[in-house]
């Protein structure tokens, strides 16, 4: 059987930085006999050379192997769950009526303690003001920085 020597425009198998997968590639450019660049026949993109890897395959353990390994929780005692308490947010937002809350627009001006309604977050309170446009919002999610006006 005759071996012929790749060069470049010939396909390949390469493993496709943008698909994910090992996809034919055509040979762009070549260092030697060494493949440097690729580019996929599936998706047009070019990228680095990838060899595609070889499948890994389970390693075989002895039965004295097997019966020596031990479970990560073998030998310690469970834990139970911390219960949690309530949050910052609904510590914040306790006795606030949602109805009083204004609606987030970045046009408007907010001052600290205020309670906004945010389409997306939900009902919140203004924790800081910051100069010159932002605003930090403490939300059920967590605290989100938004634009404002001053």
């Amino acid at each position: 059987m005759i071996v012929r020597k790749r060069s470049a425009g010939d396909n390949v198998e390469a493993k496709c930085t943008r698909c994910r997968a090992v996809l034919n590639h055509t040979i762009v450019a070549m260092v030697g006999e060494r493949i440097v660049r690729v580019q996929c026949n599936t998706c047009g993109g070019q990228h680095n050379y990838h060899q595609p890897q070889e499948e890994k395959k389970p390693v075989e353990r002895s039965a004295s192997q097997r019966s020596t390994s031990r479970t990560p929780s073998a030998g310690r005692p469970r834990r139970e769950p911390i219960p949690k308490g309530p949050s910052e947010w609904e510590l914040s937002i306790e006795g606030v009526d949602p109805d009083t809350a204004t609606p987030y627009a970045m046009d408007r001006p907010f001052r600290t303690g205020e309670v906004v309604s945010h389409p997306v977050f939900g009902i919140g309170i203004v924790v800081t003001v910051t100069k010159p446009n932002k605003v930090e919002i403490l939300f059920k999610d967590g605290v989100k920085l938004l634009r404002c006006a001053l």
